[in-house]
């Protein structure tokens, strides 16, 4: 393995690592002096010092998990953190799967377009928002086009008439530079 790959794949793990220590304080690595302890079973165990805890934890075959670190005292649960680790992972990535994600496309237009340019551009909008992402419309002004940018706001109401009530308007039409854009998405 050439000495580069090596290097990130230890970060990476290094970064992990770093991940899950900091979300969760277990067994040795809890500092306060006395904690609320639950058990594996939900049933309260009461306050008690930190090392009394890791005993009865280690008795049971499972770790002591500090799940409410800024609570007085510090809550902790006897449970299998690998376990845990393991089943946390699980719905990340379940929830991940389920996230929908969206794309910006973007439909290029010039303020004195011709009609079938127009539509043509129009047919490639719906085809996006067909596909679910949001489309970023854009007018091109040249030159003395500038002086009139009512013609691409004209353009711009033309595309959402001509979409109707399949889209919702996010961010509505504003020049910035040589260009007026606007961003619509489909209708939920």
């Amino acid at each position: 393995m050439p000495v580069s790959k090596q290097i990130r794949y230890w970060a990476n793990l290094y970064s992990e690592v770093k991940i899950i220590a900091k979300e969760l304080s277990i067994n040795e690595q809890i500092r306060a002096r006395e904690v609320r302890v639950v058990s594996d079973t939900n049933e309260q165990l009461g306050v008690m010092t930190v090392r009394d805890a890791i005993r009865a934890a280690e008795e049971r075959g499972l770790d002591l998990v500090e799940v409410a670190p800024n609570g007085r005292p510090p809550v902790c649960r006897i449970m299998n953190y690998g376990k845990y680790r393991y089943e946390q992972q699980k719905r990340d990535k379940e929830a991940k799967k389920k996230q929908k994600v969206f794309q910006v496309k973007e439909v290029k237009l010039r303020p004195n377009i011709e009609d079938h340019d127009f539509y043509v551009k129009l047919k490639h909008a719906q085809r996006f928002l067909g596909d679910g992402n949001k489309v970023k419309v854009t007018i091109m002004f040249r030159g003395r086009e500038m002086t009139h940018p009512e013609l691409g706001r004209d353009v711009l109401e033309r595309v959402l008439k001509e979409l109707g009530d399949t889209i919702v308007r996010e961010k509505p039409p504003k020049l910035e530079g040589r260009n007026m854009t606007m961003v619509i998405g489909p209708k939920a």
